[in-house]
């Protein structure tokens, strides 16, 4: 038991030093990205002269000064707001600080979007979008996860069927992104046929009524959720349906049917429960994909999540919010990564913690 202990201990250390060094490298990367290796600066010191210099010369108070005072005017405030935006040191110093504050989730303050109520706080701009991809992405997400499982597993049964060559035959249909499959939905539906919205979350001005404004929701949610599953479906479907074939292959699968047990038993205990590690991974990182959307999908649809905010932030040059996203997003993965290694040993007694320093089957 001594021993045990500690060996899983020395395997729980391992992990969440291995899982810390790999955060805070994937941070730090995406720190330098977001300023383009501090190029961005570059960007925001023209961004500053041009607003000084427009303030400064439409100011009619200072037409009447000489030009050399003018320019001295301009080059302090410019100082100033340099200063105040800490271009005054060199990234690199910088990039540290951000570090720092991005793994302390000190997300600090958006330099060019603010929330619906006009804050400026990182974690309160997350928090408004948050609700918005969870909804569609957790709706969108489940329903593909759940029909794909139970579809792949009733494929297996009926190998060669007329279904199951369908399925393979439109299989390379899942290679197009989502937003491909949405041009065309809005275009059909939304432009032609004109039975569904063409995006946004929910009617202009909103229901007051809270049916109605559920509804509305519901209405919203049909062309992106669709978009999202046409993208999928069918390698899910293929995938799990192969995954499930294989197990189904094994020796002792053949013994259990020899002896008679009924299909259903043999599918939950022989051939279900082999693929819990797969089907539990899969499903942990379907949970974090939905916190971070998906970019072009929500601006296509013009759905008011995380993915178009950060769009949005990518645009403007707004790197608190998209080190924000990171973060978040690097916190969960390696969270989970964890986890799975825990889950994996509870649920397949193959997976022995700690055995010649980590996870093995």
């Amino acid at each position: 038991m001594t021993e045990t202990i500690r060996r899983v201990f020395t395997y729980t250390v391992y992990r969440v030093v291995a899982l810390a060094i790999t955060v805070v490298i994937g941070v730090y990367l995406a720190i330098l990205i977001a300023n383009m290796g501090g190029y961005v600066d570059q960007i925001r010191r023209a961004q500053i002269r041009e607003a000084v210099g427009a303030s400064v010369l439409g100011d009619r108070a200072l037409q009447g000064l000489p030009p050399s005072e003018l320019r001295r005017i301009i080059d302090q405030r410019i100082e100033l707001e340099e200063k105040r935006l800490g271009l005054d040191k060199p990234f690199l110093v910088r990039s540290f600080g951000y570090l720092w504050d991005a793994l302390s989730l000190s997300l600090g303050r958006a330099e060019q979007l603010s929330s619906d109520s006009g804050s400026r706080q990182v974690r309160l701009i997350l928090l408004e979008r948050l609700p918005a991809t969870l909804l569609l992405f957790g709706t969108a997400n489940l329903l593909l996860f759940f029909f794909s499982l139970f579809a792949g597993l009733w494929l297996s049964r009926r190998y060669g069927s007329f279904l199951d060559k369908l399925v393979i035959a439109l299989t390379p249909t899942s290679t197009a992104p989502a937003w491909f499959y949405g041009i065309f939905l809005i275009l059909i539906f939304a432009s032609l046929l004109k039975v569904l919205p063409f995006g946004g979350m929910v009617e202009a001005p909103p229901p007051k009524d809270k049916l109605h404004y559920a509804l509305s929701v519901l209405k919203h949610m049909i062309l992106p959720t669709l978009a999202w599953g046409l993208s999928s479906l069918f390698l899910s479907i293929y995938s799990r349906r192969t995954f499930f074939l294989i197990f189904a292959s094994e020796d002792y699968v053949e013994m259990a049917r020899a002896k008679g047990l009924p299909s259903g038993i043999i599918e939950r205990r022989y051939i279900l429960r082999p693929t819990l590690p797969t089907i539990i991974t899969q499903f942990a990182f379907l949970l974090i994909g939905l916190w971070t959307g998906a970019i072009i999908l929500e601006t296509v649809f013009n759905w008011p999540g995380i993915g178009r905010l950060t769009f949005q932030a990518i645009g403007l040059y707004d790197t608190p919010v998209i080190v924000a996203s990171t973060v978040i997003y690097a916190y969960l993965l390696a969270l989970t990564v964890f986890l799975l290694d825990i889950i994996y040993a509870l649920v397949d007694p193959r997976v022995k913690v700690g055995a010649e320093g980590g996870s093995t089957l």
